[in-house]
Formats: C-alpha cells, sequence, structure tokens
C-alpha cells in the first residue's frame, strides 16, 4: 500500500487527478512532519477506505509515533468541531455564538507535536469539511506563526487533491459492485 498504489487505481479520466496527487505529495516543499501529517489527516476526513488504507502506511512511516497520533486526533476533534462551528456560523440566530460550546477539545491545546503542525492539519481537515469559521481561524494561528500564504495553501491543495481522488475511487468502486 502506497502512494504509487493508490495512483494506480485511479482511472484514466481522472488522470489530472493522479498527475496532482503525485505532485501536492511527491514535490511538496513542506517539512515532512506537516506533509505526512495533512496527508494522513485529510485521508481521514475524506472517509474513504480505499484513500486511507493506501496512504496510511506510508504516513505512518514518515511521522514520529507522537506525529501519527496527534494527526489522526486533529482528524477527530475537526470532525466534531467543522460540525458545530459551521452549524453555529450558519444558523440566523447569532445569538449561539454568544452560548458556551461545552465541548471538550484540550488536543488542540495540547497535540503533543509542535502546535503548527497540528494546526496545518486541523486547517486541511476542514478545507475537506466545509468550515469557514474554522478555516479563518486556524489560518490566522498559522499566518501569525510566520506561515506565508503560499505554504498555507499547500494544506488546501492537498485537502483538496485527496478528497477528489476519494470521490472518484468510492465512486468506482460503488459503480463496479453494482
Amino acid at each position: 500500500m502506497s502512494l504509487d498504489s493508490l495512483k494506480s487505481r485511479i482511472p484514466d479520466y481522472a488522470k489530472d487527478l493522479k498527475l496532482n496527487l503525485g505532485s501536492v505529495i511527491g514535490n511538496s516543499g513542506l517539512p515532512a512532519q506537516q506533509l505526512w501529517g495533512t496527508v494522513l489527516s485529510t485521508a481521514i476526513a475524506s472517509r474513504s477506505p480505499i484513500v486511507l488504507r493506501e496512504l496510511e502506511p506510508e504516513a505512518k512511516a514518515n511521522l514520529s509515533p507522537e506525529a501519527y497520533t496527534a494527526a489522526k486526533a486533529a482528524a477527530a476533534v475537526m470532525a466534531m468541531n467543522n460540525v458545530f462551528y459551521r452549524t453555529r456560523h450558519l444558523l440566523s440566530d447569532h445569538e449561539y455564538g454568544n452560548l458556551r460550546a461545552g465541548l471538550r477539545m484540550n488536543v488542540i491545546g495540547n497535540p503533543g507535536v509542535d502546535k503548527v503542525d497540528f494546526e496545518f492539519w486541523s486547517f486541511a481537515v476542514s478545507a475537506i469539511n466545509g468550515c469557514g469559521m474554522c478555516l479563518d481561524s486556524h489560518e490566522q494561528v498559522l499566518r501569525k506563526a510566520g506561515l506565508e500564504r503560499e505554504a498555507v495553501q499547500e494544506a488546501f491543495k492537498i485537502a483538496a487533491v485527496i478528497q477528489a481522488v476519494a470521490a472518484t475511487l468510492d465512486a468506482e468502486a460503488a459503480l463496479s459492485a453494482e
């Protein structure tokens, strides 16, 4: 199971995805921990068993045990936060924004890895889950930490490509099962 194996599964009609997948992962200028944590957390967020099975072993091999756990934690906590904060933001009654969330999310404050890496992964997961509030919040933290826009954009490029590959491969699997 690997990036090459995943690329080989992408159908010819989605050749752009195959090329983009190789590019955003294989040609990334991100530090290895940021890159592979983003790959793992977005593979989880894509909800695709195919994509996760193919990318997880390579991500695990490129991450410390702490980073591996933290990337999974970013996907988990953002799965909750993205629904909560997106809903709060979309409601026309803005008084919900004044209510205490009452949800545990301690891992954000103490992720067990560099805070910037965890924020980067949380940002990428938020891109997949479509939470504008979370995207803005994490982007501001990343920019204040000194990341340039080009680096921040790498997170949502990876998220976009992994999500597209997941949608394509899951659709092909469903169609071939018919």
